[in-house]
């Protein structure tokens, strides 16, 4: 395969595993640390190709400007309390969700 193909294919597969799913499903993966939020706006298939990858210099660039970060205890406790439905796929050992928009 091509890169090209390879990479058309990841992307497959990742939009494939995405899903909405509510907050309250995900509380033992943020109690282990393991949830990143994407924020609005930003390309969650991007972001999970990244973590694929290892692309460690891009996925600092998101967390510096804030485009990835941790689930903050606040925001947690919004979501908890609403049970928001949010984007969410599994790229071990993280799960990255994301405000439906």
């Amino acid at each position: 395969m091509t890169e090209t193909t390879d990479h058309q294919t990841l992307i497959a597969r990742l939009n494939s595993e995405t899903a909405k799913i509510a907050w309250h499903e995900l509380q033992k993966h943020y109690a282990s640390g393991n949830v990143l939020a994407v924020a609005t706006g930003a390309d969650l298939i991007k972001v999970a190709i990244a973590l694929h990858r290892d692309d460690r210099d891009q996925v600092q660039q998101w967390l510096d400007d804030g485009s990835v970060g941790r689930v903050q205890d606040q925001q947690a406790m919004d979501w908890y309390d609403n049970n928001k439905l949010l984007w969410a796929l599994v790229i071990p050992p993280f799960v990255l969700v994301q405000e439906i928009e």
